[in-house]
């Protein structure tokens, strides 16, 4: 089966790091689809209105091509092996991904046509998406799900400080968005080394942090960065 490019998210992180590693972590962080020029038609979207979240089927740009058939979850402390299938590593068979966003508004650009605004998202900007189908809570909804390994560390948390002077580069959107973000950790799991400066690129600034124990400390946020 050959699939479609239906459109492209365009989101704050150009890099992987830093990311939220599951979708809707906070609503806090942005993304917005722009539709290839075939589907800028309001018809494609009718009824869309009537529902505030979504499933988004996505790809893993970054990782096709490096399947692997066990892969290391950074929540288990990167040491640990699960199967692909047991996890939602980007190292799958057919790079696809799938997650539940919520959609705050729908926008009708003159140039671009819909253009849908989301929140809870976890995806690179210019991420290609290949479908989008609505969210049904009398079906999706499953109140006796079991998170197996997952939720053992879903209150994982970082306490994240950023200087005063510092909060003041950003404004209080992205500010609360940067925030969501590192308080997922984005530190690759199998590193542990309280003196390592690490550093990723938001918007448009370079972000730097240090880490000891669960406080993470932001050191530097610099304008243009990337």
């Amino acid at each position: 089966m050959n699939i479609k490019k239906i459109g492209t998210l365009k989101t704050d992180f150009p890099t992987k790091f830093g990311l939220p590693r599951q979708s809707g972590i906070s609503e806090n962080i942005k993304a917005k689809l722009i539709f290839e020029p075939e589907f800028r038609d309001e018809s494609c979207i009718r009824g869309l209105e009537g529902f505030n979240y979504v499933w988004v089927i996505w790809g893993f740009s970054e990782c096709e091509g490096r399947y692997q058939k066990t892969v290391r979850p950074p929540r288990l402390g990167g040491n640990k092996r699960m199967g692909v299938f047991a996890t939602r590593s980007p190292f799958r068979p057919n790079s696809l991904a799938l997650s539940c966003l919520k959609l705050e508004k729908i926008e009708i650009d003159k140039s671009l046509g819909p253009v849908l605004h989301f929140s809870g998202a976890d995806m690179m900007d210019n991420t290609p998406v290949y479908d989008i189908k609505p969210y049904v809570p009398h079906a999706d909804l499953k109140t006796d799900a079991i998170g197996g390994f997952a939720d053992s560390v879903a209150e994982y948390k970082l306490n994240v400080t950023i200087p005063q002077h510092l909060k003041s580069t950003l404004s209080e959107a992205k500010l609360n968005e940067l925030i969501d973000a590192l308080r997922e950790d984005p530190r690759p799991a199998y590193i542990e080394n309280d003196e390592r400066v690490y550093g990723f690129y938001f918007d448009k600034y370079e972000i730097k942090f240090t880490v000891q124990g669960k406080s993470l400390t932001v050191t530097e946020i610099i304008p243009n960065g990337k």
